[in-house]
This record gives C-alpha cells, structure tokens and sequence, in this order.
C-alpha cells in the first residue's frame, strides 16, 4: 500500500526472501501501512497472513488494505507488541507458521505527526511512544530518570560520548523548570555538542529515548527467541532493521542462536544452530529507492531459514 501513510521498504527482496506458499501461513509483525501486508497477500489462495501492530493508528489502515485487495479473508490482525507473538498464533489456531517477515522502523506517518514526537525537527512534545495507550512516554523519561539512569540510555542506546554531559545537563536544567517541550530538548542537547554535530546527535538521543520508551531491544530478543518453535523447517525469518543495535541483535540471533555472538557448540564440536543464513552479506537498499525513499538509507536486511 503505497500512500502517504508509509512506503515500504525492501519490498519486493523482503517478500521474495519469505518463499511464499500460497497455501501457506505467514506473520507480518509489523503491519504500518500495510505494504508488506499487501504484497504477500497477492500471492496467497488458500493461505493466511496474521498481521501485528501496536499503534492504533496503524490498526485504522486494515480496512483500507481489505478494500485494496480482494482477500480479506486471508487477513488476521492483532493490536499488539509483537513480543507476544506466540500466544497469538495459538490464538488464531496455529502451532506452526511458514514464514515471519519484520520491519523494525519507525513509519513515515509516526515521524510526520507532531503529535507523536518521534521527529527532533518538529515541534510538540516527545512522546515517542509506539503504543500511545502505554503509560511511559520519553518525556516522562527526561523529567523522571535519574542521572545515572539517563546516561546508561544515551550510552548504550544512542551510542553517545557525551552520554555523561547531556545526562548532567538534563538534571540541571530540571532544577528550575520541566522539559516540556521538543524545542526545549534539542536546546538542552545542542548545549553538550560541537557545532556541525547536530543532526547527527540529535538523532542519536531520540533514537536512545525511543528505544528505551518502547522498549524495543528486549521486545526484539522475546520476539526472535519465539520464532524458533513457531517456524516450521525451512521456514524463512525476514527482518528489516535500521541501526547496528539492532542489526547486531539480528545477526547474532541467526548465526549463534544467542545475543551475545558466542559459538556454541555440542560435546561433539557442532555449532548449535537453529538458523542457517540465507544472505551471509545484508541486502540494502538500491540507489533508486533511497533516491525515491530517503528513509530507506540505512535499511538491513537479513533472511535466515529453519532448520
């Protein structure tokens, strides 16, 4: 579904990567607007596609996608964190599923709607929260955490050198006043860094902010461990990430069954795999489409199947 709402990205090498049966069984954990959704829906009969999202917004794009294409009925969804993925295929009445496709960005419609605050260079307040029914939002975060706390999400989350500056900065600020607003963050952070940084940092603290608002990391960990026992044999996994957080959790995940990249094997010497790599290389996105999609530009895809 390519409209305003967002325009998906890899599309035609993420649903070639899931192998399609037609009369297969596939998860999209990441419905938005719908794009992915569409493209594996043409190619179903009998099949089904359990589609996932926990943005209300986005739930409010199923009607268009059933208007857009003649297969509704083929069509599952579920408002929630696809960190709950398995209780829901058991929901639906499936034990096992052909293929699991992930595209772990931010929509377009997300970052272009001041009032959800994903976007450092709009105003409004940062919000950043994908399920906007959750309780914690990051400007709870920025007025609430503690010093240390700030620093372990600046550092580990948005990778910063100057994690300990901008956590020091965001305390003394709320000494006299609350941050209440976007404009009054990026002030705070334009204080902490050298001029000609900017885009880059700020990026990186509302990258760290969201991450730790949604709790993305350890979602994606719950999610991936699930896909083990929810994917039949040489079912595909498809996951399209954004940043090396990310990335790295991906990777290691496919290549070691683990987190942390340690090879472990047997008493016999054999790795234990559960996945073995489709794409030793991630596949990344063509000129033309950063050209036509510059949020496609730092896109990763990694393809794994079953053992």
């Amino acid at each position: 579904m390519n409209d305003t709402y967002h325009i998906p990205v890899l599309l035609k090498e993420s649903t070639d990567a899931l192998k399609i049966n037609p009369k297969g069984i596939y998860v999209d954990l990441t419905f938005g607007g719908g794009g992915h959704t569409v493209e594996i829906l043409k190619q179903l009969t009998t099949g089904k596609l359990i589609a996932f999202d926990q943005d209300a917004d986005a739930e409010k794009n199923i009607d268009k996608v059933k208007r857009q294409i003649s297969k509704a009925d083929n069509l599952i969804f579920f408002r929630s964190n696809f960190k709950f993925l398995s209780n829901f295929i058991k929901y639906a009445g499936y034990k096992k599923v052909d293929g699991i496709l992930a595209d772990l960005g931010v929509s377009s419609h997300q970052i272009n709607n001041e009032k959800r605050g994903f976007s450092y260079r709009l105003g409004g307040v940062p919000d950043m929260r994908m399920n906007t029914d959750a309780k914690l939002s990051s400007i709870d975060i920025l007025n609430s955490f503690d010093e240390e706390r700030l620093f372990i999400i600046f550092k580990e989350y948005g990778e910063l050198n100057s994690a300990g500056k901008l956590a020091s900065a965001i305390l003394k600020f709320r000494e006299t006043q609350r941050i209440n607003n976007i404009e009054q963050l990026n002030q705070i952070i334009n204080q902490t860094i050298k001029s000609g940084k900017e885009f880059k940092i700020l990026s990186k603290v509302y990258q760290a902010l969201r991450i730790e608002t949604n709790n993305e990391l350890d979602a994606l960990k719950i999610m991936l461990n699930q896909t083990k026992s929810i994917l039949n044999k040489n079912g595909r996994l498809v996951v399209i990430s954004y940043h090396s957080l990310e990335d790295r959790i991906v990777k290691n995940f496919i290549k070691y069954n683990n987190f942390e990249g340690k090879l472990i094997t047997d008493i016999y010497g054999n790795p234990e795999k559960e996945f073995v790599e489709i794409n030793k290389k991630v596949l990344i996105p063509s000129d033309e489409e950063i050209l036509l999609n510059n949020r496609a530009r730092s896109a990763k895809l990694r393809i794994a199947e079953k053992l």
